[in-house]
């Protein structure tokens, strides 16, 4: 949410006392993210420190806290942000309409805001490569999601498509979005094709699943100041968990997405900390998840400009966002090269 939820200050400090022990608490609205039905605050208590608290409305997948809190606290993987427990040891807790989840506060930027150091990079290696060699308990693993190579994506973009071949009306935002498809039909037909062809090759070959943050874009990863121990680092965002080929999270190193992260030295130093040789990592999947999280977006670009209630800047924004996918050393000259490397 970027307003505050209908909650007042007095509902979070009771929650707040009865399920952590905090009291005298002061509760900041954070207007972060453009998710309408969850929130954030930072809350500093009586005991002398801040903590990050998330929101849910409808319903939270337990996954989403009981796989962090599992690679925290039992596997070691410090990087990964775990919630804390409420007294009563639950992950989260359900009131006012809510599933409230605590985490410390972490002090730091995200990873489009403040280029990862150096080490920062080894660090966020070293982590993905554990979570990657991670076995999860079967009470975990059995409630993630399995990939599948869905091409429910492909062919919403596909449909649109068809309608766009249909002389498409619309106000000016549509028309300049529509001209710039059009211009670019043959690259995105392209791309669809692409992640359809790369896909059945991977159903046949079944790569080995193992699990996957599936969203670790530089937004989801936090970074903080040089400390005594070294550069701090948080992975965060852990909604979309799956199992997967370790593909899965590698696609956004030197993927591009956000135009960061496309630089080969970064790479480097990832693939230090992470443990793999580049013959350890399947160039076909690679490519098929650069291609497929492009198509993802193609489709998320049309729904938002030719959905009735989107605003007029929403959609402006849609525009904008579609077109730099397209710029030099961004997601589709990336995906491009990772098709190129395999073929």
């Amino acid at each position: 949410m970027l307003t505050p939820p209908d909650l007042p200050q007095e509902a979070i400090t009771q929650l707040l006392a009865g399920a952590y022990g905090l009291h005298d608490i002061r509760a900041e609205f954070l207007p972060l993210g453009a998710e309408a039905n969850s929130a954030a605050f930072r809350i500093d208590a009586n005991d002398g420190a801040a903590y990050f608290l998330k929101l849910h409305r409808n319903g939270l997948d337990q996954s989403v806290v009981a796989v962090p809190a599992f690679l925290h606290h039992e596997k070691g993987i410090e990087a990964v942000m775990a919630p804390l427990p409420a007294t009563g040891r639950e992950l989260s807790v359900r009131g006012d309409g809510f599933d409230w989840v605590l985490y410390p506060y972490f002090d730091g930027r995200n990873g489009f805001e403040r280029p990862l150091s150096d080490g920062q990079w080894v660090k966020l290696g070293a982590a993905l490569g554990s979570i990657h060699r991670t076995e999860l308990p079967e009470s975990l693993s059995a409630a993630l999601p399995r990939e599948r190579y869905d091409h429910r994506w492909r062919e919403g973009v596909r449909r649109y498509q068809r309608r766009f071949i249909n002389d498409v009306k619309g106000d000016d935002i549509a028309r300049r979005f529509l001209a710039f498809w059009e211009e670019h039909a043959e690259e995105i037909d392209n791309i669809v094709y692409r992640s359809e062809q790369l896909a059945s090759i991977l159903l046949e070959r079944q790569p080995e699943l193992v699990p996957c943050h599936a969203d670790l874009h530089a937004g989801n990863v936090l970074v903080g100041d040089i400390d005594g121990e070294g550069d701090r680092l948080a992975i965060v965002g852990w909604n979309a968990l799956i199992l997967a080929p370790k593909e899965r999270d590698l696609m956004f190193i030197g993927g591009g997405v956000g135009h960061a992260w496309n630089q080969q030295r970064e790479e480097a130093l990832f693939q230090e900390g992470y443990g793999a040789k580049k013959e350890d990592i399947d160039a076909v999947a690679l490519a098929y998840y650069r291609h497929e999280r492009i198509v993802k977006s193609l489709l998320e670009f049309c729904d938002r400009m030719f959905d009735g209630t989107s605003s007029a800047e929403d959609r402006e924004e849609g525009r904008r966002q579609m077109q730099t996918q397209f710029l030099p050393d961004d997601v589709v000259a990336i995906a491009h090269r990772s098709y190129d490397a395999i073929t």
